[in-house]
């Protein structure tokens, strides 16, 4: 028997598979009613009054591998000439791994130390994804640095400049994000000054200087000599060619950027150079006479300090070394010409001669010999003179019967040269003479 002609009946929505769908997944939507004649199925996406266009027409909607694009909600409609009828909406919800993770950094713009900072991971997956932050290393074995979408430094600091990454993960997979790269910005931090190859270095050698200083952006570099600036542009690092005596002092440089400015500690540059020729000096410097003490000392500009060797002439051995050279009692042997020799590490130079002699004393042996001599020639004739004196006053005032008149004679006359005693002793061998006449 025939079933009378009749509309189709509200249409029913199957779904296979019925369990949870996974991505990439084959998958079938089957629309049914019963209708007399059958009916005619379209597909569509959407609510019931959405409007849309049909996706496609059929009994079944077949998804060879759905995509989380096809999630959301179908419904189909059954037609025949005496009607149509629409179904219930029926959701597909395709479950998926994270897609690739985004990560974005607030302020977007430069980012000044101590300024607070947040990195944002997301990412498009379902179920939703956890997320971890890492920091350089992809190393599975390091431990994350939070296990948040966001990663907020709340006061940033040079030190966390560096490439970031993020993953997100669900049941169904993990993806990793590109890196990111953190530049903090911040003003030059302590410094100092090196010397290459040393500090104390020979003249005439080649020297560098290199002024250490962390900063971003980097720094501009000013040369400071003794607390004078130098004119060496704002280079890090500047080369001495060829160094001098007039190189040495202390130097530092000052490092500036935008964000602020900082003094280095400071170096002593120490200009070495071997002993220039000595000079020998004696004390004393007159003449020097036999038994005394005599100094000689010798003296050069040298670095680093120059030892010191004293020889004598035509004597292969040194005689003493040290600055000074005392010879306690000079004899005629020490007679004879000395020098002096200067050595440090750098090199060795030697005085000229100087020479040492004893003073000539003969002269005036014989000089003292010689008024001896005449002194004690002299003596008899005085000592005669004053007696023969003293006997012509007695005999005079023994005549006249007058009293006796003393007279009182030097016993030790001073003459004031040899002269004056020579003329005393030929008035006095005079006297004797004139008495016998008178008597």
């Amino acid at each position: 028997m025939l079933s009378p002609p009749d509309a189709p009946k509200l249409p029913s929505v199957s779904l296979r598979p019925s369990a949870e769908i996974e991505e990439g997944r084959s998958v079938t939507l089957t629309c049914s009613s019963d209708a007399n004649p059958a009916a005619n199925y379209t597909w569509y996406k959407g609510n019931n009054n959405s409007g849309l266009p049909p996706l496609s027409e059929g009994q079944r909607l077949v998804f060879r591998s759905i995509q989380s694009s096809d999630s959301g909600q179908y419904h189909c409609t059954a037609e025949n000439k005496l009607g149509r009828k629409t179904s219930k909406d029926i959701s597909i919800d395709v479950k998926y791994a994270p897609k690739l993770p985004s990560v974005s950094v607030r302020p977007s713009a430069e980012i000044e130390e101590g300024s607070s900072v947040t990195l944002t991971c997301s990412s498009d997956a379902n179920p939703a994804a956890k997320y971890t932050w890492y920091k350089e290393s992809r190393n599975a074995d390091v431990p994350p640095l939070t296990t948040e979408p966001k990663l907020v430094f709340r006061s940033i600091q040079s030190s966390d400049s560096g490439q970031y990454f993020c993953r997100a993960e669900n049941k169904l997979g993990r993806k990793t994000s590109k890196d990111i790269s953190i530049d903090v910005k911040y003003a030059p931090k302590t410094s100092s000054v090196s010397a290459s190859p040393s500090a104390e270095i020979e003249i005439g050698k080649s020297l560098k200087l290199n002024c250490k200083s962390g900063a971003n952006p980097a720094a501009n570099y000013t040369w400071y000599k003794d607390n004078q600036t130098l004119p060496w542009g704002s280079k890090d690092i500047h080369q001495l060619a060829s160094i001098t005596l007039e190189d040495k002092g202390n130097y530092h440089c000052e490092s500036k950027n935008k964000y602020g400015q900082i003094n280095s500690t400071s170096v002593h540059i120490d200009v070495q150079y071997p002993p220039k020729p000595p000079s020998v000096s004696v004390s004393p410097s007159a003449e020097i006479e036999e038994g005394s003490s005599v100094t000689l000392t010798c003296s050069t500009d040298a670095n680093p300090a120059a030892n010191y060797t004293w020889y004598k002439e035509n004597e292969d051995s040194p005689k003493a070394s040290g600055q000074i050279f005392n010879i306690t009692d000079f004899r005629a042997e020490h007679s004879g010409s000395y020098s002096c020799g200067a050595q440090n590490k750098l090199g060795r130079s030697n005085s000229t001669l100087h020479l040492i002699d004893v003073a000539d004393t003969s002269p005036m042996i014989v000089n003292i010999t010689r008024f001896s001599v005449v002194v004690l020639m002299l003596i008899p004739l005085h000592l005669v003179g004053l007696w023969m004196r003293k006997k012509k006053t007695v005999s005079s005032t023994s005549e006249a019967n007058e009293p006796i008149e003393t007279v009182e004679l030097e016993s030790d006359p001073v003459y004031e040269d040899v002269s004056d005693l020579n003329m005393v002793s030929a008035e006095q061998s005079e006297e004797p003479e004139e008495q016998e006449d008178l008597v």
